[in-house]
């Protein structure tokens, strides 16, 4: 599996900064996925934000969308890793 500086994926702990901020648990932020047709776990949710989980693209887009995360937060995390 690839890695981004030894980790799965490098924005997790963004998204999961964000979900907490807007009030959602993975329960919440699983359902809105769910209705969006992409189905994501709340287990699945808690390894993407340890980073131990690699996420697709259009989960990602996704995810932003739902937790309005601007993607210039998604670049900026990118840079400076």
């Amino acid at each position: 599996m690839k890695k981004f500086r030894g980790k799965s994926n490098c924005y997790g702990d963004l998204i999961e900064y964000y979900r907490i901020k807007r009030g959602f648990s993975r329960a919440d932020l699983s359902r809105e996925m769910d209705l969006l047709g992409i189905p994501l776990s709340g287990d699945e949710i808690y390894r993407i934000e340890k980073q131990k989980m690699i996420l697709k693209d259009f989960e990602l887009v996704a995810i932003c969308i739902i937790l309005n995360i601007d993607f210039k937060e998604i670049e900026k995390r990118i840079k400076n890793n």
